[in-house]
């Protein structure tokens, strides 16, 4: 015994209704298509489950049987397909994304705030992390993506460019950088000058070597986190360098940010996968939104560029 979908819709159909006229009507077919299913599903059963009169139909006793049976399975499976339909047609649906602490506080949430005003059944959830934990809440299914500095992305994860821009000079008002029109990395020297811990001086040193300058790095202060840099910079502390996505926070200190030359450095940022892992609809629909967004976002810095985004 192998009954159709389709047989029992029909059945269910009909007895709900009471009638091959009303269930025929509903299930969008012929009185005569909507019989032949009924004696198909017969067939299979090898027994009546409608008696039939010229006015009207009754169940049979295994009609009765079958009928809350059949139309449990059937509601169950119209609620699952509806649950997908919502899925596919972003109405419904969870992105899970890791991202830096800067980038968590200035980029994403204008990112997220955009994209909530075009989808708003598809809730984002935004968990903020080190940089070294990007990759590994990706890997460990925690978020659906991440994005963050370039980096050796490791086993099973895929990365594609989001943006590359060049790094820039924070410092207040008033300062004395705030007259020259270009400013170089030789200028960190003249003040002190806030960095971030680890690989973040490490690699700007790698990169001032690579690039064959002999420019002195040598930090007043060396923080966890770039709101604190940003924060003592705002007390007259000294000077940091970051980059262009940080100008919310930059403009909410009133602080002044200018591109850095001699060598003109720049940093790609990532979207990181996990390979062999399909996305859902909302996480694919985010990535796509996050993309257009980058490329078409004003960084009011001038003469600062950005390189157009790779697809992903």
């Amino acid at each position: 015994m192998n009954p159709t979908l389709r047989q029992m819709r029909a059945f269910t159909a009909l007895a709900r209704t009471g009638s091959f006229t009303l269930a025929a009507e509903y299930l969008h077919v012929t009185q005569s298509a909507l019989s032949g299913l009924i004696k198909e599903l017969e067939q299979t059963l090898a027994i009546r489950v409608v008696d039939r009169s010229t006015r009207k139909i009754a169940l049979t006793e295994v009609g009765r049987e079958l009928y809350p049976l059949f139309a449990k399975m059937i509601d169950d499976l119209d609620g699952a397909l509806l649950d997908i339909a919502n899925h596919t047609q972003l109405k419904k649906g969870v992105v899970r994304i890791a991202a830096p602490q800067l980038m968590s506080c200035t980029l994403l949430p204008e990112v997220i705030a955009a994209y909530r005003l075009a989808y708003p059944d598809i809730q984002v959830r935004l968990v903020d992390c080190a940089v070294e934990n990007v990759t590994g809440r990706v890997f460990s299914g925690e978020v659906d993506f991440g994005i963050g500095p370039e980096r050796d992305p490791g086993a099973q994860i895929a990365a594609a460019v989001l943006f590359e821009m060049p790094f820039v000079m924070v410092f207040p008002q008033g300062h004395p950088l705030e007259g020259r029109d270009r400013l170089t990395w030789s200028d960190l020297a003249d003040y002190p000058f806030i960095s971030l811990q680890g690989q973040f001086t490490e690699r700007l040193l790698s990169d001032m070597h690579s690039a064959l300058r002999d420019v002195p790095l040598n930090p007043a202060n060396e923080v966890t986190f770039m709101t604190t840099a940003l924060a003592m910079v705002n007390a007259g502390l000294g000077v940091t360098v970051c980059l262009p996505y940080a100008e919310p926070l930059v403009r909410l200190y009133q602080l002044h940010m200018r591109q850095l030359y001699e060598p003109e450095l720049t940093r790609r940022f990532l979207v990181y996968t996990r390979e062999n892992r399909s996305l859902s609809p909302a996480a694919e629909s985010f990535i796509a939104f996050l993309f257009k967004f980058v490329e078409a976002h004003d960084w009011t810095i001038p003469g600062v560029g950005m390189a157009a985004p790779a697809p992903l």
